[in-house]
């Protein structure tokens, strides 16, 4: 059974710098800095050093809000990890039938993964060196378990082929949906979208999806 408590330490404190003045970062905006560092630089390769640099406040006033970088990190994976769960709480993730169910899980991940772009491309390359790591490695595992259980479900009801197993089938799905984070630039479609070789979000979900269960569906269902 995967633990899904997270480490200890991992709980934001008030930012009250000596003198009684509140600094004017909040954890939300230092997260924002730090997830940008962080896939840059990579995890390992930035220090608190850099992230104060980054935020242009002092390694001092970091400390007020956190307890350190791996705090960070937890903090930053947590975010997207909790997006993903919450679509399995949703209306039309728990009733009807399992493909009607698979199809809303599948597009709501992608609808999750643009909205959080940063936070679930940093969640996507950690590799379990540390304590937060490998937290958040066990949530993506049960993750992946929970909609493999529906893809077999689907396919038991006879709505999805049947010649490929449900496990590999929801890697195959998932390895297409993360792949968006290594080509998809929100700047380019405020530029241009489409024509300027870049789809919407809005296009790029639908085209999981049609892709997806085009692929995934038995022959004659609909």
């Amino acid at each position: 059974m995967v633990d899904n408590t997270p480490p200890p330490a991992a709980r934001p404190r008030a930012a009250v710098p000596p003198g009684g003045r509140r600094d004017s970062y909040t954890v939300e905006s230092l997260l924002a800095v730090t997830v940008e560092v962080f896939n840059t630089r990579g995890y390992d390769g930035t220090s608190m050093e850099d992230l104060s640099r980054a935020a242009g406040i002092s390694k001092s006033s970091i400390y007020h809000h956190v307890r350190g970088k791996e705090e960070l990190l937890r903090l930053a994976v947590g975010r997207a990890l909790d997006g993903l769960f919450a679509i399995l709480e949703e209306p039309r993730a728990r009733t009807g039938r399992p493909v009607e169910r698979l199809e809303h899980v599948v597009r709501r991940t992608a609808e999750v993964l643009l909205a959080e772009l940063p936070y679930v491309t940093l969640l996507l390359r950690v590799r379990g060196n540390t304590a937060a790591e490998q937290w958040a490695l066990g949530r993506r595992r049960d993750f992946d378990h929970r909609v493999a259980e529906l893809v077999g479900a689907a396919a038991a009801d006879g709505d999805l082929r049947g010649d490929v197993p449900p496990r590999l089938a929801t890697r195959l799905l998932f390895g297409m949906i993360n792949s968006i984070v290594e080509w998809y630039h929100p700047a380019a479609e405020a530029d241009g979208g489409a024509e300027s070789g870049s789809a919407s979000a809005e296009h790029i979900v639908d085209a999981v999806v049609r892709l997806a269960f085009d692929g995934l569906r038995r022959p004659g269902q609909g």
